[in-house]
């Protein structure tokens, strides 16, 4: 096999798996069943299925600036993604929004 079929090979196959991961957060916030897990869902579903396109987008660039460009994306999205998912969670929490507990699980402190 040729480099340049492989790395087509590998571009379509991280491209196909981070929509995969995107698909699975979307059905996440439909599905799930209160504000946190729907955070965790698309936090971090799509924050991997975001990888994993830009570095499929890489292999399909090849060494060129766009391959640059593209990491100084997935730069970003490292630094920020996680970030405004823990922002958005903590600032609910603040504002008195309890999450959903389940059967014999209680939050800390609260020992009535």
């Amino acid at each position: 096999m040729s480099g340049a079929l492989v790395a087509e090979v590998l571009s379509w196959a991280f491209i196909v798996a981070g929509s995969v991961f995107v698909l699975i957060g979307g059905i996440g916030l439909i599905r799930l069943p209160d504000f946190y897990t729907r955070i965790h869902a698309a936090g971090i579903t799509d924050t991997m299925g975001a990888w994993l396109i830009l570095i499929g987008l890489m292999f399909s660039a090849g060494w060129t600036l766009i391959t640059v460009k593209l990491f100084m994306l997935l730069f970003f999205l490292a630094a920020t993604s996680p970030l405004a998912s823990h922002a958005l969670a903590k600032a609910a929490f603040l504002r008195g929004l309890e999450p959903m507990l389940g059967r014999g699980l209680e939050i800390e402190g609260d020992h009535d």
